[in-house]
């Protein structure tokens, strides 16, 4: 028991760096979604972020947008509290019994024009939760959806990708 003990201590970890940060991709990137959104809207893009029922899987990437490596703040994309003063609806997991009536809502008090996103596998056609008896469905059944970004969950890199393609003018 000893010597395995020693043996696992002394052996090197099995994992692996992280891949090298591309600051320069994501300020170009996120310049871009700003950028758009003044052309489009006149003004930066207010987010607001719906859980209907998702395991936070998503919602660690979305937050991750406002962290120190991220940083949306700057690129003037902000998350608001209200629906009133939102332009995007971020939505993630499968839409709830329980949360139906309360996406419902927010998509009604969200103004003119508006667009709303689905974020992850579950957001778009209920991912592993699918076939269970509290879930309506994907966020579709429910609201009209704008955009689906896939993935489980869509790495931050994927959802400013993906607001970008939503804000371009489509051709």
């Amino acid at each position: 028991m000893r010597r395995m003990l020693f043996e696992n201590l002394a052996r090197t970890p099995l994992t692996e760096a992280p891949p090298p940060a591309d600051d320069a991709a994501l300020a170009e990137l996120a310049v871009s979604v700003d950028y758009a959104a003044r052309r489009r809207l006149g003004r930066s893009l207010s987010i607001r972020q719906v859980d209907a029922g998702s395991c936070n899987g998503c919602e660690l990437e979305i937050h991750a947008l406002n962290n120190a490596f991220y940083d949306l703040e700057r690129f003037g994309l902000h998350f608001v509290a209200s629906p009133r003063h939102a332009d995007v609806l971020l939505v993630t997991g499968p839409v709830t019994r329980n949360m139906r009536e309360a996406l419902e809502r927010t998509y009604h008090a969200t103004p003119d024009p508006k667009w709303v996103v689905a974020v992850g596998d579950c957001a778009a056609n209920g991912g592993i939760f699918a076939d269970s008896y509290a879930v309506v469905g994907s966020v579709g059944q429910v609201v009209p959806v704008d955009l689906h970004i896939r993935g489980c969950p869509p790495t931050p890199m994927q959802l400013l990708a993906g607001l970008l393609a939503l804000l371009e003018p489509k051709t």
